[in-house]
């Protein structure tokens, strides 16, 4: 598969870290972006690229050649076949995708040239062919939802609406914004019609997919994000410096802190059936962002048996749901992913729906849930952590084989977990003091 990489951005936010380069080959821990970004795609045998330069293009082209040549960094060869399209005049960010038409035979990786990131990129093509689609959008939850082009999808992962940052949110949604990587059919530039050689990526041709049964999103925790700014450059290299940027890509071991929801997260009001009643815990937010900027996944793990009973549509618990993730990304808090059990035993209520009133595997403490979740996302069961304020949730983290932490009082627990907390902040804490 050919990958193109857009590198003929000026980087003027950039420009105070610095002006005499261009934006793709500014250092992080002492490596050009660009060549990151080019290792990552070499080491999972991503090695046709094309290069769209512009701006200080000779840097660019002098540095990295045809991809033969030998990195003043590493001292060995680059090890891939690199072609250029020299932009002379400006073309917007997928302008140069319709000059280089004719060297797209088949479907292709569309990255930025600003962004770090180490993602499976065989288990996002993989997720991309089983789809079928024209586009697949690398979609990601982040910790400012509010000011990102928000994608909303259908339970087959379909893009039904592209929200962009200057879009009217919806007062509730989702955390899963286009995280600036994409698989894109050629037969896409076939069918834009313009005569202005300006062409804007995200609006002339992702957005107008929407909705057309042609695109998906693939929803990944993994590391992905551009070093536009001076404040996000800063925060990125950290972030590689510290070796953050290598431990969450799904190639890798991951670790998860399962949060169970009602009186973990929410505060607890019984069966929970109206999205007026659910109200975060003071100061979950901040100790789910404490999850977000460690080593850990923040994953959602609670039984919903009124889905069974009949007193909530899965819309509805959707909706609910899609609460929680707004009123977290307000705060600058994020949750990778949110399992839940729609089934329930036991029968005999009105509205119940026959065919969820199942002993299914999956709810808790059964661990049906965490096996998904560990093949999803890679996980080592053994170092991770259940945290929950239900018996249930700390059986079902022993069975999985984690670590535990009861919320509330040692009497009300008649398993005996690996710690007691009052609350989620202090749980996370313990967590991550024992991992210093």
């Amino acid at each position: 598969m050919i990958t193109v990489i857009m590198a003929g951005g000026k980087g003027t936010r950039i420009s105070s870290i610095n002006k005499d380069i261009p934006k793709p080959m500014i250092q992080i821990d002492g490596m050009p972006v660009l060549e990151r970004e080019i290792y990552c795609l070499k080491e999972q045998g991503f090695v046709d690229l094309i290069i769209t330069v512009n701006y200080l293009k000779d840097i660019i082209i002098n540095y990295f050649g045809d991809g033969s040549k030998v990195s003043p960094i590493t001292n060995k060869p680059f090890g891939v076949h690199i072609s250029y399209y020299e932009e002379n005049e400006p073309l917007g960010n997928a302008g140069a995708l319709f000059k280089i038409k004719d060297q797209l035979k088949e479907d292709f990786l569309l990255i930025n040239a600003d962004s770090i990131f180490d993602v499976d990129l065989n288990k996002f093509v993989k997720f991309h062919q089983e789809k079928k689609g024209l586009v697949t959008l690398f979609t990601h939850p982040n910790s400012h939802p509010f000011d990102s082009s928000i994608i909303i999808t259908n339970n087959d992962d379909e893009v039904l609406s592209w929200i962009g940052k200057n879009d009217i949110h919806p007062t509730w949604y989702q955390n899963k914004v286009n995280a600036g990587l994409h698989i894109v059919s050629p037969l896409v530039l076939d069918n834009i019609n313009t005569t202005n050689p300006i062409v804007d990526l995200d609006k002339d041709i992702l957005k107008p997919l929407a909705n057309t049964d042609k695109m998906y999103a693939y929803q990944s925790s993994e590391y992905i994000k551009d070093m536009g700014t001076p404040e996000r450059y800063n925060s990125v290299s950290n972030d590689f410096s510290n070796g953050i940027v290598k431990d969450k890509s799904l190639r890798n071991k991951q670790r998860a802190i399962f949060l169970d929801r009602d009186g973990t997260i929410n505060k607890y009001v019984g069966f929970l059936t109206n999205i007026d009643d659910f109200n975060l815990i003071d100061g979950v937010s901040e100790a789910i962002s404490k999850i977000n900027r460690s080593r850990y996944l923040a994953i959602v793990v609670t039984n919903q048996p009124v889905v069974a009973r009949g007193e909530v549509s899965f819309t509805e618990l959707k909706n609910i749901h899609n609460k929680m993730e707004t009123l977290l990304g307000n705060s600058g808090a994020y949750l990778d992913k949110i399992y839940y059990c729609p089934h329930h035993p036991d029968k005999g209520f009105k509205g119940e729906i026959p065919e969820l009133k199942i002993d299914c595997e999956c709810r808790k403490p059964k661990i049906g849930m965490l096996i998904k979740a560990q093949n999803d996302f890679n996980i080592d069961l053994k170092k991770s952590w259940f945290i929950g304020d239900g018996n249930n949730d700390i059986l079902c983290g022993i069975n999985g084989g984690c670590n535990t932490i009861f919320l509330g009082d040692k009497k009300d627990c008649k398993n005996k977990p690996t710690y007691y907390a009052k609350d989620l902040n202090e749980a996370v804490d313990i967590i991550l003091k024992g991992d210093n």
